[in-house]
């Protein structure tokens, strides 16, 4: 297993990331550039949160064109393992990596705050360590994170149980008020049909640390060093 993160200009939480991954996995962490195409031997891909290429013309669309993303495709299809945060969620659906698109949100402001987060399937490489009857208590920053897919998409999704986060309240109900954004079916996390490719508006890299007084995150990255049970 050998973790690597992709770097384009204008990722800002790519050093946060790895920081974690270190400190879980107890090895250093490749730092994999948007203008190279070897993957450097890594198992598991991420795709930092941040501004890739200032999200000019849309979020993700110009960093869905890096020549390192030929590779990540590649290696997804293959079944490897990649995983989006935030910005990097973007990115994946704009590769068509994953299904549906990230919107302005709802009230067209940018939304720094934190939320609660209620994991739909605990039994994918992410999530396995998580527990459905809690409320994670995640941070969000983005202005683009309104999830949106059509009608036939999401029944698929809920159908195949590929929706691994929704927006919740501290209780862990899922309801209207408890949606920042305006997501559909207050949808804050997807993966694909494989269960190989994961994408996710709020930050867990960001509450990891007792330092930050936060760790609900920790186990997102804890659960990819142990196996997911049958």
């Amino acid at each position: 297993m050998k973790f690597g993160v992709v770097i384009f200009p204008g990722s800002n939480c790519d050093h946060d990331l790895i920081h974690v991954l270190e400190q879980v996995g107890g090895q250093p962490v490749e730092e994999l550039w948007h203008k190279d195409t070897d993957l450097k031997g890594c198992t598991h891909i991420f795709l930092p949160g941040g501004f890739s290429y200032g999200d000019y013309l849309r979020s993700g669309a110009i960093a869905k064109l890096s020549p390192i993303m030929e590779s990540v495709i590649a290696h997804a299809n293959q079944g490897g393992f990649v995983m989006g945060i935030c910005n990097g969620f973007q990115i994946l659906c704009e590769s068509g990596l994953l299904p549906g698109a990230l919107l302005r949100n709802e009230k067209q402001l940018f939304i720094c705050d934190n939320v609660y987060l209620k994991c739909e399937n605990t039994n994918t490489a992410v999530t396995h360590l998580l527990s459905s009857d809690k409320a994670y208590k995640i941070p969000i920053a983005h202005a683009e994170g309104r999830y949106f897919a059509d009608d036939a998409t999401l029944e698929k999704l809920k159908a195949n149980k590929q929706i691994i986060f929704s927006y919740c309240d501290a209780n862990g109900i899922v309801d209207e008020a408890s949606n920042p954004n305006g997501s559909k079916m207050n949808i804050a996390g997807v993966c694909n049909e494989g269960f190989n490719v994961f994408g996710m508006m709020p930050h867990p890299e960001r509450a990891a640390s007792a330092d930050l007084f936060n760790e609900d995150g920790l186990a997102f990255f804890q659960a990819l060093l142990t196996e997911v049970s049958a």
